[in-house]
């Protein structure tokens, strides 16, 4: 069994391209028995260019060994509606034309979860997403999306995160991939149980989350900058 930190760590600018070798190598070993296929390079670099990018709206967090490997990843973007999301790139989904709430706030997007094959910590896979909802979990007119593998969407809905499908799945990666969004009001409960578990980030503390009181109490903001 591989142990990681206890702390997360928010990734740099010049580290994107060891996150996206590192999420594209741990899907195809999570879900194919064989070799790394001979062109997954060019899906490192397709995700590294993305995530360059995003690199002014997003956060990167991750979670390293003793040795400063990578053990697991997220990625939260904030939408500024003109950068082509993964959604769409890889679905044709106009996040603006699936969006059920005429009020929408803010549009985020996360992406590049995975964790080392081999880390046996649910709450590593918990304090990941925690870090990536918290935005979201700010305003009750917030929304999300992603493209999430099969298996990792059912261990959500297990953990009490409420998604909605938005399309058919496909093969990316190396795994059925089923695009989705999350609102407010499917997060909140998942984030305030696991709040505990947020902690605080190396070398880039974050104001301290707050738990409210009730469902509908104001959560303290948060300071979403790059």
């Amino acid at each position: 069994m591989i142990l990681s930190n206890n702390y997360l760590e928010k990734l740099q600018e010049n580290q994107m391209y060891n996150l996206a070798e590192f999420v594209v190598q741990e899907n195809f070993k999570h879900h194919l028995e064989s070799n790394l296929p001979s062109n997954y390079k060019k899906d490192v670099s397709d995700i590294y260019k993305e995530e360059l990018d995003y690199c002014k709206n997003s956060k990167v967090f991750v979670s390293k060994d003793e040795h400063g490997n990578i053990l697991g990843a997220i990625r939260v973007l904030q939408w500024n509606f003109t950068d082509v999301l993964p959604l769409q790139k890889i679905f044709g989904i106009n996040p603006l034309l699936v969006i059920k709430n005429p009020n929408v706030n803010n549009i985020y997007h996360i992406g590049r979860f995975a964790i080392k094959k081999g880390v046996r910590d649910i709450n590593l896979l918990k304090k990941l997403m925690v870090h990536a909802i918290a935005p979201i979990c700010q305003h009750k007119d917030n929304i999300a999306f992603a493209e999430c593998d099969s298996k990792l969407l059912r261990i959500l809905n297990i953990l009490g995160i409420k998604t909605d499908i938005i399309g058919e799945s496909i093969e990316y990666l190396g795994s059925e991939t089923i695009p989705i969004a999350m609102s407010y009001d499917g997060l909140i409960d998942f984030y305030i149980k696991n709040l505990h578990l947020a902690g605080k980030l190396d070398s880039d503390v974050i104001d301290p989350y707050v738990l409210p009181t009730r469902k509908i109490a104001t959560i303290q903001p948060y300071k979403y900058t790059a």
